[in-house]
């Protein structure tokens, strides 16, 4: 019997991942120079050749969500929990979106995840309080 030791087990390499590591590094330091509107446009272009990056979405739909587009922050913040279905600060994000939007129903079911994953969530707490007040 012949074994094929290797050939078939590689994965191939992706010709634009260096360029694409460059490109989420220049977008995160756009991001925490609070230069929001060039982290924007580089964290788009980002997600156009990687897709699935999961904190570049939560980061790009962070950024909408500090211009007041709530809807598009949305968005994005749907595709990471698509990812990364507990992530506290993506449901949270997203409540408080839906919350501006005045969509409480769908911020309390963002703050019931939470509340699963952690029951003594301080942040939830007070956004709850708001909204049944």
């Amino acid at each position: 019997m012949i074994t094929l030791v290797g050939l078939f087990s590689r994965t191939p390499k992706d010709p634009n991942q260096k360029k694409n590591a460059e490109k989420l590094k220049e977008f995160k330091k756009l991001a925490r120079q609070k230069k929001y509107t060039e982290a924007l446009k580089s964290g788009t272009e980002y997600l156009k050749q990687v897709p699935n990056n999961h904190d570049a979405l939560f980061t790009v739909g962070g950024i909408y969500y500090l211009k007041n587009k709530y809807k598009t922050a949305i968005s994005y913040f749907d595709r990471a929990l698509e990812i990364g279905s507990y992530d506290i600060d993506v449901l949270l994000l997203k409540a408080y979106s839906h919350q501006k939007l005045g969509e409480n129903k769908r911020a309390i079911q963002c703050c019931e995840k939470i509340r699963e994953i952690d029951p003594k969530n301080k942040a939830v707490s007070e956004l709850l309080e708001q909204l049944n007040s």
